[in-house]
């Protein structure tokens, strides 16, 4: 059994499956992870969704931010945005299905592969968090996405306030914080705060904006121990190193789907058309 990570998809399906096929992907036999956003953007959303939950446990997959924004807009909450190609899915059937599919997914995991932790989540975690306490903490955002009155969730989840986390936050303010590190988070400020709004926040190290750091950077940062695998920002690229991996290489804008092999870290990339122009970085 091999068990790889792709990086984010938002709907670029035909590259997935060429590069499934490349690498023989046997669900009865292999697993996939996925970083998130498996949709929105790209042509084929639709279909991404649907093969994805078809996988049963042969996927593991973790929400990324577009991934919620589809939840968010399928229960009437949030602004659309022009880019959103969403309709195919909003208009299904089987929407309904999909979307409680999508809500019952977790926002982060962890498992040992070949002898060496793995932690998944779509952009990061905050560097008080050890790996055990951010699976913890992806489980409380879990928690309400299932509950009978996860609609309520929806309605106070987004939103950049609190920047910082402290463990006597509560409410909905906790649960953003957690969502926004692990969907949204890119940089961090000297201070430790999460940076959203800067010029430059969607753009390389070399281009970040200023007095920041990306938050695998952070000084004293708890999950080191462990090989975060992430996506998120295709700016950044692919990176690899030994408590990180960084897989997210612009599939939509024409750059590469990468897929890692965790098990040695073997990695496979496909050359990806151009689905949608580049806003920055996404």
């Amino acid at each position: 059994m091999a068990t790889y990570a792709i990086g984010d998809l938002q709907g670029c399906f035909d590259p997935l499956r060429r590069l499934l096929d490349y690498i023989d992907f046997q669900p009865g036999r292999d697993r996939l992870w996925f970083v998130g956003d498996l949709v929105n953007r790209g042509p084929q959303s639709l279909d991404v969704l649907r093969f994805v939950k078809s996988l049963g446990t042969a996927a593991v997959t973790v929400l990324g931010n577009h991934d919620l924004h589809l939840v968010m807009q399928a229960e009437g909450y949030g602004k659309p945005n022009r880019e959103d190609t969403l309709a195919p899915i909003l208009n299904a059937p089987d929407r309904d299905e999909l979307i409680a599919w999508l809500r019952s997914q977790p926002l982060c995991v962890t498992d040992t592969i070949a002898d060496h932790s793995w932690l998944m989540v779509h952009a990061g975690v905050l560097p008080c968090w050890t790996a055990a306490k951010a699976v913890a903490l992806g489980k409380e955002v879990s928690a309400a996405l299932r509950a009978d009155n996860y609609r309520e969730f929806l309605a106070n989840m987004w939103g950049s306030e609190p920047t910082q986390w402290s463990d006597e936050l509560s409410g909905w303010d906790r649960l953003r914080v957690i969502v926004n590190a692990m969907t949204r988070m890119r940089y961090l400020t000297l201070q430790g705060a999460m940076e959203f709004r800067a010029e430059g926040n969607k753009a390389p190290p070399a281009r970040g904006p200023a007095n920041c750091v990306p938050w695998f950077d952070a000084v004293g940062r708890k999950s080191k121990n462990v090989t975060v695998v992430c996506g998120h920002w295709s700016g950044l690229g692919f990176l690899e190193r030994p408590d990180l991996l960084a897989i997210d290489t612009g599939c939509l804008w024409g750059g590469t789907l990468t897929v890692a092999r965790l098990d040695d870290r073997r990695v496979y990339q496909l050359p990806c058309p151009t689905y949608a122009k580049p806003s920055g970085w996404d």
